[in-house]
């Protein structure tokens, strides 16, 4: 996998590429984690299941359904809405995207044409 990852990257000589350079370079940092059926033969935990399950409950279950078109903007969106919603942070975030939107739409666009007065 790392050298079907390192021969993609010499392939796009016209591309810079920091995504797959970075997941090529955690991928070889890590690769002693990574022998599967070790990590089973030493009853180490493995977490697939968890995040497949949370893979099938944020996204399966919400993007997938028959008809529907997603663009990458709106089905993020979406997808991070469930997760905050699903993480009990929907009341804080929700008070941080207020802020920062009276700040991006009030706050910062007449700053300079008040005149406060004490």
């Amino acid at each position: 996998m790392i050298a079907d990852l390192r021969a993609h990257i010499q392939r796009l000589t016209d591309h810079h590429t920091p995504g797959l350079e970075r997941a090529t370079a955690y991928l070889t940092a890590k690769q002693p984690y990574l022998n599967y059926h070790i990590a089973l033969a030493l009853g180490w935990p493995i977490a697939t299941g968890v995040i497949e399950g949370s893979c099938r409950y944020l996204v399966k279950d919400r993007l997938d359904i028959t008809g529907a078109r997603w663009s990458l903007t709106s089905g993020e969106a979406v997808l991070l809405l469930r997760a905050v919603i699903a993480n009990g942070d929907f009341d804080q975030y929700w008070r941080y995207h207020l802020q920062r939107e009276h700040q991006r739409t009030h706050t910062s666009r007449y700053k300079d044409q008040l005149a406060l007065a004490a």
